[in-house]
């Protein structure tokens, strides 16, 4: 039980997270092929309802590594920590009736 001489502490500190890539030109490289793919099913042609847009989608799957860094997890900001990690990404194009693939999203699938 808490009297109104004693305080409560409380933590109120920034979490900076960093991402370092282990090979971030190859992952380029295969996004780049995904977005750049030669062969059209023809689904981005098809007739939709007004106001609507017939898409194609081009994914791919991939591993992705590298090391998370973590500072200001104490009072002290200069602690860092750095964690290794891999973790299987889902990279999805998408494609209007222009003439090339768009990244639309990425996501960790872990």
């Amino acid at each position: 039980m808490l009297n109104s001489n004693q305080k409560i502490s409380v933590m109120n500190n920034f979490l900076n997270i960093t991402a370092k890539l282990d090979q971030p030109g190859l992952l380029e490289s295969l996004v780049e092929k995904l977005a750049s793919r030669p062969y059209d099913i023809g689904y981005s042609n098809e007739t939709v309802p007004q106001d609507w847009q017939a898409v194609e989608t081009s994914s791919t799957e991939t591993y992705v590594s590298g090391t998370l860094s973590f500072s200001g997890l104490m009072n002290n900001d200069d602690a860092t920590v750095n964690m290794p990690f891999i973790t299987s990404m889902l990279f999805t194009c998408i494609k209007g009736k222009e003439n090339y693939y768009r990244l639309l999203w990425s996501i960790s699938l872990s």
